[in-house]
């Protein structure tokens, strides 16, 4: 009995697009966007199913609370995506790319695959804006008073910021009138 040949391995292709194929020449991760979306309607389904089975689902949501929570969901969402301190969270799946000032950076993502999409998700406030808003109201329906609590302290800190930028502002349009004399 001779020695089996040993094969070459095939040339590793590039992976096929399938249904998505032709749909653009960029690299869009679409099966990681595929993920994402069951994943984001996979949790709210459930978190949906699971307040109905707990009779926890209002007849209807009032207008300052869907006011406190679209600030708190503003805020939340560029703490996430933006905030210097919330860098080493987007870190494995995104790049540094510069300073915006205010305490804000803009991140690329990085990677391929499930890896870029997520990097994709947590560098755009608008992105990630419904899965915060989701987290939130689910926190309504299940501990309403501590998500009441954590939403004002967010908006708190949105009124805050806005009028950092308002003093900015003031600041320097007085220097420069008294610069021009």
């Amino acid at each position: 009995m001779g020695a089996v040949p040993i094969q070459p391995l095939p040339e590793p292709s590039a992976p096929s697009l399938g249904i998505w194929t032709d749909y653009t020449k960029e690299p869009w991760p679409l099966g990681g966007y595929a993920a994402l979306i069951a994943a984001y309607v996979g949790g709210t389904s459930a978190l949906l199913i699971s307040a109905a089975k707990a009779n926890k689902l209002p007849q209807e949501i009032n207008v300052k609370d869907i006011l406190l929570l679209g600030i708190a969901t503003h805020k939340l969402t560029r703490i996430i995506t933006k905030d210097w301190v919330t860098s080493p969270l987007r870190a494995p799946f995104t790049r540094y790319v510069r300073s915006l000032g205010a305490g804000e950076q803009s991140d690329e993502s990085r990677g391929s695959g499930v890896r870029k999409a997520i990097g994709d998700l947590i560098t755009c406030p608008w992105c990630s804006g419904p899965w915060v808003a989701t987290t939130l109201i689910g926190g309504m329906l299940f501990r309403p008073r501590l998500t009441r609590a954590i939403a004002g302290m967010l908006a708190s800190v949105t009124v805050s910021d806005y009028l950092h930028h308002v003093w900015d502002f003031t600041r320097a349009v007085s220097k420069k009138r008294v610069e021009e004399g």
